[in-house]
This record gives C-alpha cells, sequence and structure tokens, in this order.
C-alpha cells in the first residue's frame, strides 16, 4: 500500500459523476428505530446520535447484491475503494480521503487491522459472516484511540437461529456456499457457520503493470471460513463470545499467498447496569513463498466500560490494556527480519446530554504506548432539533494513529526503506457541519467535513528511512437521500471530496474527487427486483490520470418455496472496461446465482 502523501504528476480536472447506492427496502420498512452502537460505544437510536453514521443490514446485503464486501463498501458516501483485479486481491478502503490505514476497523468490538502493516485486508472476510455494518464518519480517537482518523467501521458476525444455507455459482468458474446451525434456549444460545469459496478468477493485471508484473494467467482465490457464538444469561449478567477464522489461498502473478486470520473475544456484561468486561484476541499469518517472507502478528486485548446516568444524560467511562507483537520471518534463511512488540494502556471519558432542544457530546481519552509520548485526544458535538422533522449538528474531534510495527522496525531492502523507531503518531483534527431531514416518505441527509492531517509517515528520510513528514488536507460535502413512493424505494448518495497533499499541492492518489450511488428497488411478496448504477469521476493514480467510469448492476430475489430463495445478481452489466490500479483490471460483467435456505429452529 502506497503512503498517503504520495501523488500524482498532475491535478485531475473537475467532473460530475452520480451513482446509486441500495440501503435495503426491508431497513427502510422497519418499524423499530435503527440501533448504534459504534457512534458512542453504547447502544443508541440512529436519530439520537451526533454523527455521521451508516448502518448495513443483513437484509440490505443480501439485497445489495453484492459479490464481496468490497463491492458491498463502495455504495456508501465518502467511501472509496481501490483493489488490483478480482475476489480475493489487494483492496483498500479510503473513508473521507484518508489513508487505508487511517481508518479503524473492528469485527464484534476486536480491533483487527494488522500490527505489522497497519491496514485490514477488506477482500479476506466473506459477506456470508456478517449481519450488519456501522460506518461512522469523521476523527474518533477520543472514544477508539489510534487509527480513528478517516473514521470507524465496525462489522458484526451473523449469529443464526435454526438451520440456514446457501449454495452459488458465477462466472470465472465461481462457486461458493455455507452452512449454518443455531440453538436459542431461555438461558442461552450458541451459533455455528461454515463456508467456502472457490474462483478460477481472471487475469489481475495487464501489460501496463510492467513485464515483471505481467503474466497472461487467471490469478484465482480460495477461501475457508468458520466462525462460532454463544451465551449464557446469569441472573445479573450476561457471559458471551465469538470466533471467526478464515484460510484464504490468493494466486497473484508472481506466486501464491496463503492468508489465517482469527478474531476471538469472550465479553461479561450487566444485564440491568450498562458495563461490559471484554478480553479479546486476533491474529494474521501472511506465508508468500514466491517473495520468502511469512508475515506474523498478533493482538491481545481487555477492555472495560461503564455508563452511569449524569444530569439527565449518560456518562460512559473506561480503560483499555492491548498487547501487540509482530514478525517478519525470512522464510529463505528460516531467521526473523524484525520481531518487536508493544503495549499500549487508555483511559477515557465521554458524557451525552440534552436540553430542551439541543443534544450534546463530550469525551476526552489518553492513550500510552511504552515507546511513544502519550496521546490526549478530545472530541464535542453539539445538535440542534428545529422541529421533529429537521435537525442541525456540528461535530469537532482529534484523531491519531501510531506507526505500525513495519514503520517502527523494518529493516528495509538492502538499508532501504528501513523503519525508523523515532517515528511519532500521525494527528488529525476533523470539524464537520450536517443537516438532517427525514418527514413523510423522504429522507435527506447533507454533510460537510474538512480534517487536517500532520506528522504524516512517509519514506523520504535518508535512504528512504520512514520519517514524520506530511501533511494533508481532506475536506468535501456528502448529500444522502431516501424517497418511498407505493412500493418503490429510490436512494442515493454524491459526493464531492478534495485530498490534497498540502506539500506539494497536488491530489492524493486513487481518490476520485466526485463520485455517487443510486438505486431503484421494486419488492413483491417474499422477494424483489433492483437496478443500481455506481460512477466514479477522474482521479490520480502514480505518474498518469486514470479516466472516470459508471457501471450498472441488477439484483433480484424469487420465493420458489417456503423458505426457499434464489437469488440473481449481474454487476458490471453492460461490460464497462476501466481501472482502480494503473495496470490492473477490474471485472467485467460478473453474475451470480445464489440459491438460499432457512429451516425452522
Amino acid at each position: 500500500m502506497k503512503p498517503l502523501i504520495q501523488s500524482p504528476a498532475a491535478r485531475t480536472a473537475l467532473g460530475l459523476s452520480l451513482a446509486l447506492s441500495l440501503n435495503g427496502v426491508y431497513a427502510a420498512q422497519a418499524t423499530q428505530p435503527t440501533v448504534v452502537v459504534t457512534a458512542t460505544r453504547t447502544p443508541l437510536a440512529i436519530d439520537q446520535t451526533l454523527s455521521s453514521v451508516s448502518v448495513i443490514e443483513r437484509d440490505a446485503i443480501e439485497a445489495s447484491g453484492a459479490s464481496d464486501l468490497v463491492n458491498l463498501l463502495r455504495r456508501e458516501a465518502g467511501v472509496d475503494i481501490v483493489r488490483g483485479g478480482g475476489l480475493g486481491q489487494q483492496a483498500s478502503v479510503f473513508l473521507r480521503g484518508s489513508n487505508s490505514n487511517q481508518v479503524l476497523v473492528l469485527i464484534d468490538g476486536v480491533r483487527v487491522s494488522s500490527a505489522n502493516s497497519g491496514a485490514f485486508a477488506w477482500e479476506h472476510l466473506p459477506l456470508a459472516q456478517i449481519e450488519r455494518i456501522e460506518i461512522v464518519r469523521g476523527a474518533r480517537a477520543a472514544l477508539y484511540g489510534s487509527d480513528a482518523i478517516g473514521g470507524v467501521i465496525q462489522l458484526f458476525t451473523r449469529k443464526p437461529v435454526g438451520v440456514e444455507g446457501s449454495l452459488g455459482i458465477g462466472n470465472h468458474e465461481t462457486g461458493l456456499g455455507d452452512v449454518a446451525y443455531g440453538w436459542q434456549g431461555e438461558r442461552g444460545r450458541f451459533g455455528l457457520r461454515a463456508g467456502a469459496i472457490d474462483s478460477e478468477g481472471f487475469n489481475a493485471s495487464n501489460p501496463a503493470s510492467g513485464e515483471f508484473v505481467f503474466d497472461p494467467d487467471h490469478d484465482g482465490f480460495t477461501q475457508r471460513t468458520v466462525s462460532a457464538d454463544a451465551a449464557f444469561d446469569f441472573a445479573a449478567a450476561q457471559l458471551s463470545g465469538a470466533l471467526l477464522h478464515n484460510d484464504d489461498d490468493v494466486e497473484f502473478d508472481q506466486g501464491e499467498s496463503n492468508s489465517r486470520n482469527t478474531t476471538a473475544h469472550l465479553k461479561l456484561s450487566g444485564r440491568e447496569r450498562p458495563w461490559q468486561l471484554q478480553a479479546s484476541h486476533a491474529d494474521e499469518r501472511l506465508d508468500t513463498p514466491a517473495f520468502f517472507n511469512r508475515f506474523e502478528t498478533r493482538r491481545r486485548q481487555l477492555d472495560w466500560q461503564h455508563a452511569l446516568a449524569m444530569g439527565g444524560g449518560e456518562l460512559l467511562w473506561g480503560l483499555s490494556s492491548m498487547h501487540e507483537a509482530g514478525e517478519v520471518i525470512d522464510t529463505f534463511a528460516g531467521m526473523p527480519q524484525y520481531d518487536d512488540e508493544r503495549d499500549l494502556g487508555a483511559v477515557f471519558a465521554a458524557w451525552r446530554g440534552g436540553h430542551g432542544a439541543f443534544d450534546w457530546e463530550l469525551a476526552a481519552r489518553h492513550d500510552d504506548y511504552d515507546h511513544l509520548d502519550g496521546e490526549t485526544t478530545g472530541q464535542a458535538a453539539l445538535g440542534w432539533n428545529l422541529d421533529d422533522a429537521f435537525k442541525l449538528r456540528a461535530n469537532v474531534g482529534e484523531g491519531f494513529r501510531a506507526p505500525s510495527l513495519n514503520q517502527l522496525y523494518s529493516p528495509g531492502f538492502f538499508g532501504l526503506f528501513a523503519g525508523n523507531p523515532g517515528l511519532q503518531p500521525e494527528h488529525a483534527s476533523n470539524f464537520e457541519l450536517a443537516a438532517d431531514y427525514a418527514a413523510g416518505d423522504w429522507q435527506f441527509g447533507l454533510r460537510g467535513y474538512r480534517t487536517s492531517v500532520r506528522d504524516l509517515i512517509d519514506f523520504a528520510g535518508e535512504d528512504f528511512q520512514a520519517i514524520n513528514i506530511g501533511r494533508a488536507r481532506l475536506q468535501g460535502v456528502e448529500l444522502e437521500w431516501q424517497w418511498r413512493a407505493g412500493n418503490w424505494l429510490a436512494s442515493g448518495n454524491v459526493g464531492w471530496q478534495e485530498a490534497e497533499d498540502r506539500a506539494s499541492g497536488r491530489d492524493l492518489v486513487r481518490r476520485p474527487q466526485r463520485k455517487g450511488n443510486l438505486a431503484l428497488q421494486y419488492p413483491f411478496a417474499g422477494g424483489w427486483i433492483g437496478v443500481e448504477l455506481h460512477a466514479a469521476g477522474p482521479r490520480p493514480d502514480f505518474g498518469l490520470d486514470l479516466p472516470g467510469y459508471a457501471i450498472v448492476g441488477l439484483s433480484a430475489r424469487w420465493p420458489l418455496a417456503e423458505r426457499l430463495d434464489l437469488d440473481v445478481s449481474v454487476d458490471n452489466l453492460f461490460d464497462r472496461h476501466y481501472e482502480l490500479v494503473h495496470g490492473y483490471n477490474a471485472p467485467g460483467t460478473t453474475m451470480l446465482l445464489q440459491l438460499r435456505w432457512r429451516a425452522l429452529p
């Protein structure tokens, strides 16, 4: 992954693009208010939050027709995705122009980004395992600490009840399936799910990638996933836990990589009083024999938080302790290139309340890494409810990103591009103004933001050693809307953003200034049919500009019998040729047929 401050030779021309995004007819039809956890670390109705939040429920995931998590996230306002190739190929997610390692990623509350690289492997998490996604935009260090500069994306795994499963086939010789069983009793529950994906794929690169990269073969992908969850209720508390493990084989033009990722947590939470204690574990192993290296990373974390009624609102406070370890092994010599670790202790507090037409949130946190100066961050938000339909919000916050273990300790390549133990964190400040309107069949949300990032890490020192040198400005406007007319549901978003390297004045690479999404869906008894448009304007890459593009997708569900459905999705219907990374192909027309079934508990 390229450093954030890298820029192309020239700024892209302004362009206009429109696209459509499906948020799911089922979510829109819900009679109960949507509750989010990530925005405040406690359950709260989404219309009471003072943050810019998107929620993607399971029904909306299936209705989207997305083939994987990366294609699902591209539909969301403020989200840009970059991937060289198809299923399983390396992917990055930019949130409001921030770098991919400046977005905090959680799975069931567990930090999952690599301690070595600092980034999360989006391509290795199958949609079949995801129940819900919450996206919170803007700096959130005051609640979560490191990494949350662009925002926080939390993924919640599924908890099956009864027997369910799916089988699917698609082009590029793709086959997938999963099966799950869950039991629910008066005092507890448990569930198991297993799945697999196998795809012959297509050639990820093209001749423009260079003679030392390009190889005219198919780059396939195989994935095996298993998950488990359990919960037991006591008189005053609940003990719960979950495990997710995946094992992936990814082909590329120079060879093949094997990736293994495991996340697990055990949580004790109060049933009447809002407190919880969570112990979590995450590890990753990436083995690439062609490059004679293996990356291993481990993270252990213990979190406590407690909420108390205070001043007509809620006071939340908590403690966190984390241990990270990373190792890079030269598999040819059988020796580690580096093997290091670090520890973190943190304390935070947040107060949320309201009076009359006004709501507020205040938060502060202190993080203390054993090799860095302490980081103290804050956040404040104010909401003004003009009436039942119209609300104004203002939010200011700070963010930081601790350097990854690679940036600290990597020996580099023959002394070049080496890490630097003297690095300090990247820092950011964020400001946002927003207006929300919801009445009758219409919903609108308009947001404007600016994030200033400093002390960015780049390999620009002597012998290209990592140093804190860069500055960036990320600013933009986002508009989201939804409209219902009878059974028809239309939804969409458009966005303008400017992500600029302040030193050179050039745009940051692979972030379009204009993008958007639009979707139209018609549900009928037990099924639906939908169409969507996704478009992005021109964007810079290294040494050139990539042209804009627009692609159309279709999705449908047809009930075959009670608890048996056929899902059909087609992406890039008109086989539009485009690139997200220069020299690497994006998928052409892609079709997927899935048979889904559910049995009574």
